[in-house]
């Protein structure tokens, strides 16, 4: 399931600022948190150590993202520990490394500035995410999903729910495609008023669809 999708069925997403670091990576998988010290890395180099297979990041940076918080070393060591990927509300670096590591990386932009190893931080404990409204808190245990337009959050008892609806809305939405492929209008399917842009043409649109339809 898409992360656009998902978010229209109740999942969390964690900003609008956090893009794909690099194109076509994508994962889901359950949340390990962890809250860095500003401008420091180490508890992600613990959280690397710990994390179970198959689990995901997901990073707090204390509100001090311009820092290369992910770099190749940290990249080639979660791959080595089967991690399934990170989700950063800060700044990574060796952008190419981390595409040729092959783990996929959700952050808030690239900086060359490298962090300190020894502040301390946290993980495992709950962490909040910024997203344009409020912040999105995720605990261990959510399921985090992340691909080319960005990450969310499905909180813990409901992912079941928020799936199930989402298959729900992700097949009729083909429905939609699957008629647009066949000459309908976005205005019929979605039951659209055009009357209300100024510009509308009115009834020979509709006319004229129909008769290329029909042609």
């Amino acid at each position: 399931m898409g992360t656009a999708a998902l978010t229209r069925c109740g999942a969390k997403p964690l900003g609008s600022h956090l893009f794909a670091v690099w194109p076509g990576s994508s994962f889901a998988a359950t949340a390990l948190p962890v809250r860095c010290a500003p401008g420091d890395n180490l508890a992600l180099h613990v959280a690397v150590a710990q994390a179970p297979p198959q689990s995901a990041l997901v990073v707090d940076v204390s509100g001090e993202p311009e820092y290369g918080y992910v770099d190749e070393i940290l990249a080639v060591a979660a791959r080595m520990r089967r991690i399934s990927g990170i989700v950063i509300d800060g700044c990574v670096r060796d952008v190419a490394a981390i595409a040729r590591a092959g783990l996929p990386v959700v952050g808030a932009g690239v900086s060359v500035r490298t962090p300190g190893h020894d502040a301390g931080g946290a993980v495992g404990r709950e962490v909040l995410l910024n997203d344009d409204r409020a912040p999105t808190p995720v605990r261990r245990g959510d399921w985090i999903v992340a691909d080319d337009d960005g990450a969310v959050c499905l909180p813990r008892g409901r992912a079941a729910a928020i799936v199930s609806e989402t298959v729900e809305a992700v097949a009729a939405d083909q429905r939609i495609v699957d008629a647009l492929i066949a000459g309908a209008s976005t205005l019929d399917l979605l039951n659209l008023d055009p009357s209300r842009v100024a510009g509308w043409e009115g009834a020979g649109v509709a006319a004229a669809r129909s008769a290329e339809r029909a042609g």
